[in-house]
């Protein structure tokens, strides 16, 4: 078992070090993840220059589909890069990855559509989609090990808490720049090719990125297992034969990701569905008041991972499920109340611009959405570092992460989308993130350890 790597992390790095770390790692998060987020930002218009349907249910399941294809794949990613990870170092593979979703995003925006292009464009898209969960099943993990194991184990929690927060600013980045965009040029050429610009304008966000990351140091832990020669051989096949790990491989997946990554999700993307689809909210108007609700949200995560650091990682996630179960339903039963009045005066056709009133019960219901996924998501990155090897912790971290999240949180909204039509009740696609919170909820109190945070020397 390690036991030599776990004091590096104690001695070197300088506060300095530490916030350059910091800003470095969540930076490239945010854009990275801004990157795949702008694909569901701006789906509509995908769907429109990408997808030969004129059945609008059938273009939005297969633009929903697109989607979660780049989620299928982030787990071949977390294996490949997870794998690079332990062998390579931290560094140099979060850096691979970071170009390859820049490339890959600029190259949606690049695409000709179908009517130019015919079927070779959709298939490209999805091409580039795959590149882009590739990239990102390596970038998690990475960045979230990277900042844990350069912080002192008594504010790991509150330090990798930004990275968390980082993957909620590149949702709110996506729909800023969108804003940003359609406020510069007029409805028709926003709708002809403004659009392709949020895309394109991943390469700027590269150049950034990659300019920071350079000019980091490696893992002060990979660099004390590589001077020792203490790498795993095989870190993909040891993730699963090391003793003991294959409990905190399921734990991690279901306990963990598939949890937190079904309420957010929800909170944020079917949110944003529910206002400008059955609540009519002009679109616009929806945009600002979920990006809002996001930013502001994003304090959540960095608030429960500072609180980890004292009451332990479990409390607040198992809190956090167990208040999601009882609140998801009344958080949209609230805004489905406030929106009523206005729904009932207005064809069904108009789009509708909130009150007062109206939005401060939308964003009073996201907020309480954010404040659980927070609880959830906010100490997530200090925990998965602390279950895990340093020799196959990017591994062992990236795979259950990606699986979870890709396939129970990817495919969320093609789910939701699919249940809504089948039911024809705008509430019904809430009971697919309720059972998975519940699952969650029972495999975090089982198989999570309570107390105070401990390495995992101090654990295993």
């Amino acid at each position: 078992m390690a036991t030599a790597a776990q004091p590096a992390i104690h001695h070197e790095p300088t506060t300095a070090d530490i916030r350059l770390v910091i800003a470095a790692s969540s930076m490239g998060t945010i854009f990275e993840w801004y990157d795949f987020f702008i694909y569901g930002t701006l789906a509509a218009f995908i769907g429109t220059a990408f997808v030969p349907s004129g059945n609008e249910l059938a273009r939005q399941l297969t633009v929903w589909a697109g989607f979660a294809v780049g989620f299928g794949f982030r787990p071949l990613g977390a294996v490949l890069f997870g794998y690079l990870g332990d062998r390579l170092g931290r560094k140099y593979t979060f850096l691979v990855t970071v170009t390859l979703m820049g490339i890959a995003t600029a190259g949606v925006g690049l695409v000709p559509s179908v009517q130019t292009l015919g079927l070779a464009a959709p298939a490209i898209v999805i091409l580039l989609r795959i590149m882009q969960g590739l990239a990102l099943g390596g970038e998690y993990g990475g960045a979230a090990i990277f900042v844990s194991e350069h912080c002192p184990p008594d504010k790991r929690g509150f330090y990798t808490g930004f990275i968390q927060a980082s993957v909620v600013g590149g949702f709110v980045l996506s729909l800023i720049v969108v804003l940003l965009c359609k406020l510069a040029m007029s409805d028709e050429t926003w709708a002809e090719w403004g659009w392709r610009v949020p895309f394109v304008l991943s390469l700027v966000l590269l150049a950034i990125s990659l300019w920071m990351r350079l000019k980091l140091s490696e893992s002060p832990v990979f660099q004390a297992m590589r001077a020792e020669g203490r790498q795993a051989k095989n870190p993909f096949v040891e993730s699963f034969t090391y003793p003991g790990n294959n409990k905190r491989l399921f734990v991690a997946l279901l306990g963990v990701a598939a949890g937190l990554t079904v309420i957010w999700y929800t909170a944020m993307f079917r949110g944003l569905s529910f206002l400008t689809g059955p609540m009519r909210v002009d679109e616009t108007a929806a945009e600002i008041i979920v990006g809002i609700c996001a930013l502001v949200g994003m304090s959540f995560f960095v608030l429960f991972g500072a609180l980890s650091d004292r009451i332990g990682r479990k409390a607040p996630i198992v809190w956090g499920y167990a208040l999601t179960l009882v609140l998801l339903f009344p958080c949209f039963w609230a805004i489905g109340w406030a929106m009523e009045p206005s729904l009932a005066i207005s064809g069904p056709d108009v789009k509708i611009t909130p009150g007062g009133t109206q939005i401060i019960v939308i964003m009073a219901a996201l907020l309480m959405l954010s404040a659980l996924s927070g609880a959830t998501y906010g100490p997530v990155a200090a925990l998965l570092a602390e279950m895990f090897p340093p020799k196959i912790r990017y591994s062992s971290v990236s795979i259950p992460y990606h699986i979870g999240t890709g396939y129970f949180g990817g495919f969320l909204p093609l789910i939701a989308t699919w249940i809504v039509a089948r039911t024809g009740n705008p509430y019904s696609e809430l009971w697919y993130t309720w059972i998975v919170v519940l699952a969650a909820l029972i495999v975090a109190i089982w198989g999570l350890q309570g107390g105070p945070p401990r390495d995992f020397e101090e654990t295993a």
